[in-house]
């Protein structure tokens, strides 16, 4: 096959094209809301599949259906998507009410003055447990306005603070999509994964509680927020919290907090036992078009790098971006391109797997480091861009409140993730790589 052929990067393109140009002229051109959403992803993907089909015409079209196979066959596509479905099982399971039991519990607790730094914490604890940013944002803005509106607090800072502390999670989180990706597309472990990215995000993270706390006490208070709450539902969040730290497998890991969820929501009344069923198909069904762009991604990304578009792409980083610093560095743009494109943090990473695993090999970049950049980067890049769906559905919760702000409000209250690009950059360039995966 030809090595070297920028042109088989053609259907990359295309799909970049049709998905970026048409989501930013239904959002900002046409103003309809969400509309970056309306797009359908898979059908994107499906053009660009149809276009790396009629590149290559020495290849027939069964040879091709037998490389896509071969690339939707890879264990590790395969462990992702299974992971992915049990995951929104779990999800499907514990509902996500206790979130606002963890944050009202805390709000009660602690003196009004540190509610935002109540907020971030709250956010970041919840995603992690959830393994969701969108859903953690969706959960907590409506709270992050009550703070404001009782108390002295800007409603961009407030919600801010959500929005950090829910990107906090999404990157640690054992089962966040983008952890799932990134782990089994560069095959490790998601606890060497985790720790590698939390000595990434823990300094950051203080550093955004340390600024907002300079904040909160240069703003005067007001009142209060007092609601009830009930803390049993988070068990099940805490197991599987305990459970993927520890190291266990993360299947054992995930049928741990299905069980203990659907005994805890059968007890507490949360649930009807001939409802549970549905709850769990419900939360595997909400994963089907991630996996969906997983097989897809898959398939393509075999033909492009049969045809040698992998190596055109490889050869140009390799002129751009010189040694192991620079290749980490390069990966993480890499990604962050491909985030801005998508505005999807998981297809993000899909995309940019294969890549990077060749990047890896090319540079000496042990796998837990990549899975680690990957999801970083994806992270940073998708808490700040403003059509991206954290912040799309952040400004909606907050206007059903009565308080409209603009995603150009909220940008400079993102501390987190600009600090968090702060912190990856000194530990790319300035921790020294390990030597054991």
């Amino acid at each position: 096959m030809k090595k070297n052929n920028p042109r088989a990067l053609l259907p990359i393109l295309v799909f970049l094209v049709l998905y970026l140009g048409l989501g930013l002229t239904f959002e900002y051109g046409m103003k309809i809301p969400m509309g970056f959403y309306n797009i359908p992803i898979v059908i994107a993907f499906l053009a660009a599949i149809l276009v790396a089909c009629i590149q290559n015409p020495e290849l027939s079209f069964d040879r091709k259906l037998e490389i896509m196979g071969q690339g939707v066959g890879d264990k590790n596509i395969i462990t992702m998507l299974l992971i992915f479905l049990v995951a929104g099982t779990f999800v499907g399971v514990v509902g996500r009410s206790s979130a606002e039991s963890v944050a009202y519990f805390m709000l009660s607790i602690i003196p009004a003055r540190f509610a935002v730094a109540v907020l971030f914490v709250v956010s970041c604890f919840v995603s992690t447990a959830m393994g969701t940013s969108v859903g953690t944002i969706t959960l907590i803005t409506p709270i992050a306005v009550s703070v404001a509106s009782a108390s002295g607090f800007g409603v961009p800072l407030c919600v801010g603070a959500v929005m950090g502390g829910a990107m906090f999670g999404d990157n640690l989180s054992f089962i966040s999509d983008t952890t799932i990706a990134a782990c089994n597309g560069q095959g490790c472990a998601m606890k060497d994964k985790f720790r590698e990215n939390f000595g990434i995000a823990l300094p950051a993270a203080l550093a955004t509680l340390a600024v907002i706390l300079v904040l909160s006490f240069r703003t005067p208070m007001a009142g209060a927020v007092v609601e009830p709450y009930n803390l049993v539902q988070i068990i099940p969040y805490v197991l599987v919290l305990i459970g993927g730290i520890a190291g266990f497998n993360v299947f054992l890991v995930l049928l741990a907090g299905i069980v203990s969820g659907s005994a805890i929501m059968l007890f507490t009344g949360e649930t009807a036992a001939t409802d549970l069923l549905a709850h769990m198909g419900s939360g595997a069904a909400g994963m089907f078009e991630t996996s969906m762009v997983a097989i897809l991604v898959a398939a393509m990304c075999a033909l492009i790098r049969v045809y040698g578009g992998f190596d055109a792409l490889l050869n140009l980083i390799r002129r751009v971006f010189r040694g192991r610093r620079g290749g980490q560095l390069g990966m993480g743009l890499l990604v962050g391109v491909m985030d801005i494109a998508t505005a999807n943090n998981t297809v993000a990473i899909v995309m940019a797997n294969p890549i990077a695993r060749e990047m890896g090999q090319e540079y000496g970049i042990s796998p837990r480091k990549c899975a680690s950049l990957l999801d970083t980067f994806s992270c940073v890049f998708q808490g700040v861009i403003p059509y991206g769906a954290q912040m799309l559905v952040a400004i909606s919760a907050a206007a059903e409140l009565g308080h409209a702000v603009s995603a150009f409000d909220i940008m400079p209250c993102l501390i987190y993730p600009y600090l968090l690009l702060a912190s990856s950059l000194v530990f790319i360039f300035l921790v020294p790589e390990k030597k054991k995966c």
